[in-house]
């Protein structure tokens, strides 16, 4: 099985707030993104630019995975944004408004060979929807999508409900995408900071499509945000029994037994085998 790499909470941070940027280092998210793009005024994009690189180039975030989210490479800002990403080193750069399997292959192209640098793409435009099975299987540097649900919304001209039935469809096949071609997949941010029941039940919402994670806006969103999309401590020991049950010799080779007098299968097994590892990451993260 694959390295699992915890990602229950990606916050955001303003690249142009220098305290927020300091006070990143301490905060109990799996991973950080210093923001170029929404959160940053045209008039200090520059200044974001500098302070998130240098911040990148000084490190001390611990274990927590860094992203960088560059503005599009079609605005003023965003070319001198990748070069500083690339330059920086973090984790992955983030890209906004990604449509196409061709964008991605555009922006492996000009980070080149030489960098050890991940793809994240913002998913959030209806194109990006209609080609979500090309964009996933684009390669390359790829490795995780993010849903901008917010861009979403508004590009549908829809509104915010408590349900997201409208963004169900995009929601949904973004998962498979996701899942077919062995990326990532992050849920869209929460705009309530103040909702905090709201906030969780979107959250559990967001565990039942099968994302990895939720992104994040405020530190306030951390604790519950981790807690839901960790395994509980009841999954871990029941996906410990299921493993265990499937090693003992009279149950080698088979396809289906009982345990605490439930019958499961193979595909269980897995399951649990994935509780387990994403259980012991999230321990690692925390020592």
């Amino acid at each position: 099985m694959a390295t699992i790499r915890p990602r229950r909470s990606v916050l955001y941070m303003p690249g142009s707030n220098a305290r927020a940027l300091e006070k990143a280092r301490t905060l109990a998210a799996d991973a950080l993104i210093l923001d170029l793009e929404d959160a940053v005024a045209p008039d200090a994009k520059e200044l974001a630019r500098q302070q998130v690189a240098d911040a990148v180039k000084q490190g001390g975030f611990g274990k927590r995975e860094i992203i960088i989210r560059i503005n599009a490479l079609s605005t003023p800002w965003g070319e001198d944004d990748l070069k500083a990403a690339v330059a920086a080193g973090p984790d992955a750069v983030l890209v906004p408004k990604i449509s196409s399997a061709a964008e991605l292959h555009a922006i492996d192209a000009k980070i080149g060979g030489a960098a050890k640098l991940d793809v994240w793409a913002m998913v959030e435009t209806p194109l990006a929807i209609l080609n979500i099975g090309a964009v996933a299987a684009a390669g390359g540097r790829l490795s995780c999508f993010v849903m901008g649900t917010n861009d979403l919304i508004k590009e549908i001209r829809g509104t915010h409900t408590a349900d997201r039935a409208n963004l169900s469809a995009a929601l949904g096949l973004s998962v498979l995408a996701a899942r077919q071609n062995g990326l990532v997949v992050i849920d869209g941010v929460y705009n309530d900071i103040q909702d905090g029941e709201g906030f969780a039940a979107i959250c559990r919402q967001g565990r039942a499509y099968g994302f990895d994670g939720k992104t994040l806006i405020h530190p306030s969103q951390l604790d519950a945000c981790n807690e839901i999309f960790a395994p509980s401590s009841a999954d871990v020991e029941a996906a410990r029994k299921v493993i265990a049950a499937f090693e003992l010799p009279e149950n080698r080779g088979k396809g289906a037994i009982k345990v605490d007098g439930r019958m499961v299968e193979l595909l269980h097994a897995e399951i649990a085998k994935q509780t387990v590892a994403l259980a012991d990451a999230i321990a690692e993260m925390t020592q």
